[in-house]
C-alpha cells in the first residue's frame, strides 16, 4: 500500500511539471511567436499543428496533477480544502491549483477552440475569446507562483515556517 502514495507523488510532480511548463510556454514563448508568425503569414503551422497538441497535454496534465494531488491528500483532503490545522498551508496551494484547473477547462479551453477554429465563431466572438483566454492564462501564470510556494511549503513546512 505504500506504493500508492509514492506513485501519486511522482505522478503529481511529473504532471505538474508538464502543466506549469506548458503554461509558461504559452505565456512566454507562443504568445509572442504567434504575433510574429501572423505578421509574416506563417501562423498556420503553430495554430494548426502545435497549439492544439500543446493544449491537449496542457489540459489533461492539469487534471492528472489535480487528481494525483487529491490522492496524496487522501483522508486529509477535507482538512486541506477547509484550511484546517497543519493542512492549511498545503490547502492554500490546493485551492490555487483548483482555481487554475477551473480556468483551464472553463475559460481557456472553450475560448481556444474558437480561436483555433475547432468551434465555429465569428470574428467578434474570436476577438472576445482571445481576450478571455489571454486573461485566464495570465491569471494562471500569476497564480502559479504562490501555488508553487504553498505546495513546497506544505511538504517542507519546517523549512518555511520553523
Amino acid at each position: 500500500m505504500e506504493y500508492v502514495p509514492a506513485l501519486a507523488r511522482w505522478l503529481h510532480f511529473m504532471a505538474g511539471v508538464m502543466w506549469i511548463g506548458l503554461l509558461y510556454y504559452f505565456n512566454f514563448v507562443q504568445a509572442d511567436a504567434m504575433k510574429a508568425a501572423q505578421a509574416d503569414g506563417t501562423a498556420a503551422g503553430i495554430s494548426k499543428h502545435v497549439a492544439p497538441r500543446a493544449l491537449l497535454y496542457f489540459r489533461w496534465s492539469a487534471v492528472v496533477t489535480w487528481l494525483a494531488g487529491a490522492a496524496l491528500l487522501g483522508a486529509n483532503f477535507f482538512q486541506a480544502f477547509g484550511l484546517q490545522g497543519t493542512y492549511a498551508v498545503i490547502g492554500v496551494g490546493a485551492w490555487l491549483g483548483t482555481i487554475m484547473l477551473f480556468n483551464v477547462w472553463v475559460l481557456i479551453w472553450p475560448n481556444q477552440k474558437k480561436i483555433l477554429g475547432i468551434v465555429q465563431a465569428t470574428d467578434e466572438e474570436k476577438n472576445k475569446a482571445r481576450r478571455m483566454a489571454f486573461l485566464a492564462s495570465r491569471t494562471n501564470t500569476m497564480l502559479s507562483i504562490p501555488m508553487l510556494f504553498f505546495m513546497a511549503a506544505g511538504a517542507h513546512a519546517a523549512l518555511f515556517f520553523g
